[in-house]
């Protein structure tokens, strides 16, 4: 097999605690071994030139898979929601979705808990699992009835699977288009109080407890629902969580003005939780970091703020935005390829996201202050839907590799 030695480089373990400078053996398709390695002399080098070396990022949760964005972003696996034109609730649709990214990217397929997305029903979630779906989710709904998800929980847990579920109470929350406070009250929106989500939290947790099922919160976004999870992982409950750098860096006041790129599922919420999300993540209440990949064009998003669709192109500011967090003090970047990588690919129970012997030789080079600046008209993205246009980032993945090949 073909030996690839990636040399000055600075890696960002998740394993580890600091930048190190090291090198990077790789032989076909695997890592081999990391840090200060006696290089063979028939292995190809490859000078990183510096640049830091991370694993591809893993971004647990996207709505479309999207070649260009995913490359800018520096994505290498993308779990894939089942909310899709044709419902991910069937074994034949799970088989085609882990195709859609052969060669350029990984798609590990969500497979629907229930039939349709309704919430009644139990899919074929077995058959699902033998065709490559690699979790178990709820898409963009709550599971209303208490017994539905109890017997998902059940059945996914025998399987060995993670249910990702979606935290709002939908008795709450139907009509709802933002969260109740200031300025939804001052635009005259469909509102719903913050609560909902720590309701929603609350009660997939008891059943957890129950079941000892593994349960992922796709995106917890308030101080409430936050310390819900924390409480259940001081439990020991198979408990985790992720959040999206939307809700880490704006707040309600974003969708002044009638700004439907700042509509999303769950809305943003006020200053207060957006702080209490930074912390979260501080703290390692947070386990995940999302893009929520949502691109939605013109005709889902030049409506009225009600009528339009929520969702926004997120994978090519994930890296970026997330870097935020590593400038300002909150997390080392070790810790941040933690949230983006190791983590994500942990739940998914992919062997990727680190450098440990036997992983998946996907890796990016990073350089975290390239500056550049996010222009929606022209986002690599099949839709340039994003609250962040004209703001100004640093950090730009410049090379990526996917099981051993450059892209």
């Amino acid at each position: 097999m073909t030996k690839i030695a990636i040399i000055n480089g600075r890696l960002a373990d998740p394993a580890g605690d600091a930048l190190v400078p090291g090198t990077i053996l790789i032989e076909g398709d695997r890592i081999v071994a990391s840090g200060d390695v006696t290089l063979p002399d028939d292995a190809q080098r490859i000078d990183a030139a510096g640049l830091v070396v991370a694993p591809g990022l893993v971004d647990l949760g996207v709505f479309a898979t999207d070649k260009p964005a995913f490359h800018f972003g520096g994505i290498t696996r993308a779990a894939l929601m089942p909310d899709q034109s044709s419902l991910l609730d069937d074994a034949a649709l799970i088989r085609q979705a882990t195709r859609a990214g052969k060669p350029d990217f990984w798609v590990h397929p969500i497979a629907a808990a229930t039939r349709g997305l309704a919430g009644t029903e139990l899919a074929e979630i077995g058959m699902m699992q033998a065709a490559g779906a690699k979790a178990v989710g709820t898409g963009r709904q709550w599971i209303a009835d208490s017994g539905v998800m109890l017997r998902v929980l059940s059945y996914a847990s025998g399987l060995g699977l993670t249910v990702i579920s979606h935290a709002e109470d939908s008795g709450l929350t139907a009509r709802a288009v933002a969260t109740s406070g200031e300025t939804a009250t001052r635009l005259g929106l469909p509102h719903a109080p913050a609560c909902a989500e720590a309701m929603a939290i609350a009660r997939d947790v008891l059943l957890a407890r129950q079941t000892g099922a593994a349960i992922h919160f796709r995106l917890v976004t308030t101080k409430a629902g936050f310390d819900l999870i924390r409480a259940a992982k001081a439990e020991g409950l198979r408990v985790t969580c992720g959040i999206s750098p939307a809700y880490l860096f704006l707040a309600d006041n974003a969708v002044t003005d009638f700004r439907t790129f700042a509509r999303l599922s769950p809305p943003l919420r006020s200053e207060d939780d957006r702080k209490a999300s930074i912390a979260a993540v501080a703290d390692g209440t947070v386990d995940v970091i999302t893009s929520s990949h949502d691109p939605r064009g013109a005709e889902d998003k030049r409506l009225p703020f009600a009528d339009a669709a929520p969702g926004m192109a997120g994978a090519e500011t994930l890296l970026a935005l997330s870097l935020n967090l590593v400038r300002e003090g909150h997390v080392s970047i070790n810790r941040l390829m933690t949230l983006l990588c190791a983590n994500p690919a942990r739940i998914l129970g992919v062997d990727a996201g680190h450098f440990a012997p036997g992983s998946a030789a996907d890796l990016i080079f990073i350089d975290p202050d390239a500056p550049w600046i996010v222009d929606s008209a022209r986002m690599a993205a099949a839709a340039g839907n994003t609250p962040f246009d004209r703001m100004p980032v640093q950090g730009r993945a410049r090379r990526i590799m996917k099981g051993g090949v450059f892209l």
